[in-house]
């Protein structure tokens, strides 16, 4: 992630600190076979104890008995903070494994976390 944001702040000649990155979980049928024109698509990531209702493309409660659910694709897209629109967002932290440790890195968080 930090490597790709200096990219594009030095490419758009925007300060590093005022970059950051919107998400939008894709449609089900929308065509990601070409990288988009800016950001990339993540793919892979379960929710662990909830579910993404794909219908209104929202969280909702697990299904019962139902521990993980696939989320659909994600296109991160970088851009100014202040152009990010203002509208409800559910921060959570993103680990490699569904288990939620690690080794202690210098950084500080587990070697298993990845993004928040």
């Amino acid at each position: 992630k930090q490597w790709y944001q200096r990219r594009v702040a030095i490419t758009a000649g925007i300060p590093i600190d005022t970059l950051a990155f919107d998400y939008d979980v894709m449609a089900e049928d929308c065509d990601t076979s070409k990288p988009p024109d800016d950001g990339a698509y993540v793919n892979g990531l379960f929710v662990d104890g909830a579910r993404w209702d794909r219908a209104k493309n929202v969280f909702a409660e697990s299904t019962p008995k139902v521990l993980f659910d696939t989320m659909p694709m994600i296109q991160m897209k970088p851009m100014k903070k202040l152009d990010i629109p203002d509208r409800p967002i559910y921060w959570c932290p993103v680990y490699k494994t569904s288990e939620r440790r690690g080794v202690l890195s210098t950084t500080g968080h587990s070697t298993n976390f990845v993004i928040d």
